[in-house]
């Protein structure tokens, strides 16, 4: 009677081991397909910008090297890849790739910039200026929840950034100057105290316009004056982008 209990529990045993190594395996096949879908969506993606007329290497691999899953919710990840805006929660959204890369372009940072993001969001233009291998790198987020959720993300994913929860539209005077000055909100005007912690030779990519449409202009600051007469200003292609609110922006 005892064998028999003993045979039982073993056969148990054996069963349960049988059932949790098929799940696991299951597990891990799921994981490894859904990861190859991913890869080759970011291999389409990545088509997808260079016939779009991306052409910067720099750009191109930063963007290759950051996995845009990672900074999408979880429900959304299988569309990861789709060259789409989407919806981040609190009423913000993450940037359609094609933007990123072409504001990244325009940007054209190198190893030796300090460079400030106005509107980090869930992080990943953050990330895609990190993988640059920049000098420096802060960014700034108006909205709280979003904030705490973005710098956690960060420490996890271990992007050197430095983060502050503040108005972006009044920049960073105690990180000042910078290289680059990169606002992924839409503005209605270029915000002055931004635009005057820009070093010589500094750049800043922002959208100006309405609320429903914005272009973009590169603003070059060509030397130390304070006027108008310092800055020369590009325009480029219009994009609609969530407002950048600010007291040098628009009003919440």
């Amino acid at each position: 009677m005892l064998q028999n209990s003993k045979n039982l529990i073993r056969d148990k045993l054996y069963s349960f081991l049988r059932t949790a190594s098929s799940i696991s395996v299951i597990d891990h096949v799921s994981h490894f397909a859904k990861a190859s879908v991913l890869e080759a969506q970011k291999s389409e993606l990545l088509a997808t910008l260079r016939a779009k007329g991306i052409s910067n290497d720099a750009v191109l691999r930063a963007m290759s090297a950051v996995r845009r899953e990672d900074f999408v919710p979880e429900i959304l990840m299988p569309r990861a890849y789709e060259n789409v805006a989407l919806p981040i929660g609190f009423g913000q959204t993450i940037s359609q790739p094609f933007t990123v890369a072409y504001m990244t372009e325009l940007l054209a940072p190198t190893r030796t910039d300090t460079v400030l993001e106005i509107g980090t969001g869930s992080g990943y233009q953050t990330a895609v200026l990190a993988a640059m291998s920049i000098r420096a790198l802060y960014t700034i987020e108006c909205v709280k929840e979003l904030y705490e959720e973005t710098r956690a993300r960060f420490a996890t994913l271990g992007v050197p950034a430095t983060t502050r929860f503040g108005d972006g539209s009044l920049g960073w005077i105690d990180a000042a100057p910078f290289d680059g000055i990169i606002v992924t909100a839409g503005s209605p005007d270029v915000p002055e105290g931004l635009a005057h912690q820009l070093a010589v030779g500094g750049r800043m990519i922002i959208p100006v316009g309405s609320q429903r449409e914005q272009t973009i202009y590169r603003i070059t600051r060509e030397h130390a004056g304070t006027g108008a007469e310092a800055f020369r200003a590009e325009e480029f292609h219009g994009f609609r982008f969530v407002p950048l609110i600010g007291k040098a922006a628009w009003r919440q």
